[in-house]
């Protein structure tokens, strides 16, 4: 007994140490602004699981994840984390945190099974019982309209985003939405990351619905990365921008919301001090974040991309620009990590490739000389770099006129080992470091250099199914025990979360 009493209080004192020392420079909720918005991040896809209950339709990522060699560890998200039976529980944990919001996105297949038609109750009745919960619970809902789950009726109708008939089928289902759930649902945003939904699923192939023709064509049945990604990313643009309108005009004055989107970002620096990787660097990030936040401030595309491209990339009609141009209430940032960039002067991307990633001009990478650029998590694109987090809100801030920004996501995930015990698992300092650093850039970005940021959302609240990553990676701030009944215990980084955002 003694020996137990003396290894509990070994450890206690071990996590009043980390969090002092994870405290020393004195960040907490406090440090920020009144009305700063903390919460966690999720998607429907990768947290609810029954997908094939209530009436739910196919998604296009139920047919990929069950193809053969998409998922690296072969699994699939019929189950994934089952938030759809577990959202009480789950919203209990964000509340014991502290958390002010919860970020999640509705299923498109769960509203309208096909995609159009018939409008599906049990989904409806689903997310209103969700969003009730949260709010009885003091958490504000952020409704994500499409994180990646397409009905898989409209890919199978008219090929989905490749077809301009997405737009209105979109607008109807965005605008059933605002509908039932608009009266207490304050913040939305249309899409999540049009740019990895555009390359992942239509240039590279590694997402659904796996179109491409890279690498001479070997790596996908069908496609055409040259392009099918400026057609899909064009069609985004004019369902976001269609969707926003009408909210605009038909909700807004009655329910006093606010729509928004969601871009993925990775911050580059040049990998030299030479003006051509310079330059590089900034076709990289039109070629990323331009792509779709350019339309959305200016109303047209960047002009590298309009170079660069050609005819291969759509035209704005004087209306669809009008549609475009201003179509936001607050940019979403979905940041991970920063990159290197540099200018590519070879051929042999272009011949292999012949897609966006050739078009830019630029080879990004998160390493030079052998050397990588920051502590690295463990998926092989997420490394660790505070300071790229500051750099890009300041270009956001100064390229776009300091809109108002709202950060959708920002974490690091460990490897799902069998070899790691659930004790030692809850152990995240690495998580800790990454959540302390990155905060407190993100606060000296705010009161400093006077960026317009009001929310943090960290992805996530759970371990969950990460795409094509399976569940071979962990971003929870709670372990979720895939071996035991989905049970989930709170990592470290949740004690260090409940002690951010309570310390008085």
């Amino acid at each position: 007994m003694l020996l137990r009493r003396k290894t509990f209080v070994l450890f206690a004192l071990g996590i009043v140490l980390l969090l002092h020392v994870c405290f020393a420079d004195g960040i907490t909720r406090k440090s920020f602004p009144d009305g700063f918005v903390f919460g966690t991040a999720s998607s429907a896809y990768q947290y609810e699981g029954a997908v094939k209950e209530d009436g739910r339709g196919a998604a296009t990522w139920d047919k990929f994840a069950h193809s053969f060699g998409k998922v690296i560890d072969f699994s699939n998200a019929d189950v994934a984390v089952d938030q759809y039976h577990f959202y009480e529980d789950d919203i209990k944990l964000m509340k014991d945190m502290g958390m002010d919001a919860y970020r999640f996105s509705i299923s498109w297949p769960r509203i309208f099974p096909n995609g159009s038609g018939q409008i599906n109750q049990a989904g409806v009745d689903h997310y209103n019982a969700l969003i009730n919960s949260l709010l009885a619970h003091g958490i504000e809902p952020y409704v994500t309209l499409y994180h990646w789950d397409l009905p898989q009726a409209l890919q199978d109708k008219y090929n989905g985003w490749l077809d301009p008939q997405i737009i209105n089928d979109f607008a109807t289902y965005a605008e059933t939405c605002f509908k039932n759930f608009g009266d207490r649902v304050k913040n939305w945003m249309t899409f999540n990351e049009p740019h990895t939904l555009t390359v992942q699923g239509y240039d590279v192939g590694l997402q659904a619905p796996g179109r491409c023709s890279i690498l001479l064509r070997l790596f996908c049945w069908a496609g055409n990365s040259a392009t099918e990604p400026y057609i899909v990313g064009h069609n985004v643009l004019l369902a976001h921008a269609i969707a926003f309108d009408i909210y605009k005009t038909k909700y807004k004055a009655t329910q006093n919301g606010r729509v928004g989107i969601s871009f993925d970002v990775i911050w580059y620096v040049p990998g030299t001090n030479k003006t051509e990787d310079i330059e590089a660097t900034q076709r990289a990030q039109d070629f990323q974040l331009g792509w779709f936040l350019d339309p959305v401030m200016f109303g047209d595309y960047p002009s590298s991309m309009r170079t660069r491209v050609g005819d291969r990339l759509p035209r704005f009609s004087k209306l669809q620009t009008d549609l475009v141009k201003g179509s936001v209430d607050f940019v979403g940032i979905n940041h991970y990590t920063t990159w290197y960039a540099w200018h590519n002067s070879t051929s042999i991307i272009g011949v292999l490739l012949n897609d966006s990633v050739a078009d830019s001009g630029s080879i990004t990478l998160p390493w030079k000389n052998g050397k990588a650029i920051g502590d690295r998590a463990h998926s092989i694109w997420l490394y660790i770099v505070p300071t790229g987090f500051r750099s890009l809100l300041n270009y956001v801030k100064n390229k776009y006129g300091n809109p108002l920004v709202i950060i959708t996501e920002s974490g690091m995930d460990d490897a799902n080992s069998p070899l790691i015990s659930l004790k030692n698992a809850l152990k995240d300092e690495k998580r800790i470091k990454y959540y302390n650093d990155y905060l407190t850039n993100l606060l000296a970005a705010i009161k400093e250099d006077g960026c317009n940021v009001k929310g943090y959302f960290a992805w996530s609240l759970l371990d969950n199914w990460e795409w094509a990553a399976g569940y071979s990676s962990r971003f929870g701030l709670y372990f979720v025990d895939y071996n035991d009944k989905l049970k989930r215990y709170a990592k470290n980084s949740a004690v260090w979360f409940k002690n951010f955002l309570t310390a008085s």
